[in-house]
């Protein structure tokens, strides 16, 4: 039986008798985890009101409140299953969760470190706190975290990406680059890991390398707008117009509008005197300028020099 024709049998047990609890509560289970968080929503307000000293529905509250990302109702459900059951850490670590969305980080950690007071194996709470520390720029706690991380999962890509990207901040670009093919070993559709793979090659002038990273990132995620920046910039450098012309078009292609890709086919155009080409594009970065890095100012400027 599919998990959508037991939804359809439990509504119909539940309308015989609306006093099955039991069932009520596995309704409400099953439609959160179909994603349905709204119809869930109802069913456990219901029983939250008849089983008040009961934390397992108030934690699914809570993950219901922050699949419909009404945060603060999430946080305090969360609370309310911790008060109810404080030795339960699921609760802490889904309240930890949503203080890291909400980027109230201090808060956040606070409740991760509570998860390894209980458990000081759980690789996700240090991960998370990881992550907290990373957000905020303080990257030596963020490495020591996900270091913990990997020592006790290897096979966490997240933790090995982050560590990666830390070693890059931190110039160590062969770091770097082992943890990025670290990542590709677990998971070799990971196109981020490819993408900073060819800002290190980029950076270091290995044009060989850094296109085939790229083209590696472009196969997995087609809508990667840094990979076709960096692209086209590489190709333009070494006098390829032609070729970085045909990426910043598929780029637009697989993207959709965008001012910056606009703005650099327009400098291409330019450089081989291609007049109109050059207006048309140029005009359309004026055109959709909520994603043009240069100031608007300055390219209307620009293009009434060459018009002038």
């Amino acid at each position: 039986m599919s998990k959508i024709d037991k939804i359809q049998e439990l509504q119909e047990i539940l309308k015989q008798d609306q006093t099955d609890f039991q069932t009520r509560r596995q309704l409400a289970v099953l439609l959160l985890d179909c994603n349905f968080p709204d119809e869930a929503l109802q069913h456990f307000l219901y029983l939250s009101k008849i089983f008040t000293d009961d934390s397992g529905i108030f934690y699914n509250l809570g993950i219901t409140y922050e699949k419909l990302k009404n945060l603060n109702k999430a946080i305090e459900n969360y609370n309310k299953a911790i008060e109810l059951a404080p030795d339960e850490v699921d609760a802490y670590y889904n309240l930890g969760l949503v203080y890291t969305d909400k980027k109230m980080y201090e808060t956040a950690i606070e409740c991760f470190e509570r998860v390894l007071n209980k458990d000081n194996n759980d690789s996700n709470a240090y991960f998370s706190i990881g992550l907290c520390y990373f957000k905020q720029g303080k990257f030596d706690g963020a490495k020591y975290y996900f270091e913990r991380t990997v020592e006790l999962n290897d096979e966490d890509i997240y933790a090995h990406f982050y560590i990666g990207n830390i070693l890059k901040e931190q110039g160590d670009n062969e770091g770097a680059r082992d943890k990025f093919h670290k990542v590709l070993e677990l998971s070799p559709d990971y196109s981020w890991a490819y993408f900073n793979l060819a800002s290190i090659d980029y950076e270091e002038d290995d044009i060989e390398n850094a296109i085939e990273n790229l083209e590696k990132t472009l196969e997995f995620n087609p809508k990667d707008i840094d990979a076709y920046k960096i692209y086209a910039k590489i190709l333009t450098k070494g006098g390829q117009t032609e070729f970085a012309q045909m990426v910043l078009e598929r780029a637009l292609e697989n993207c959709g509008n965008n001012g910056d890709l606009y703005y650099m086919l327009a400098q291409t155009y330019k450089l081989v005197k291609s007049r109109d080409k050059y207006v048309s594009a140029m005009n359309n970065a004026l055109k959709f300028n909520s994603t043009l890095s240069v100031s608007p100012k300055l390219v209307k400027k620009e293009l009434d020099n060459f018009l002038s």
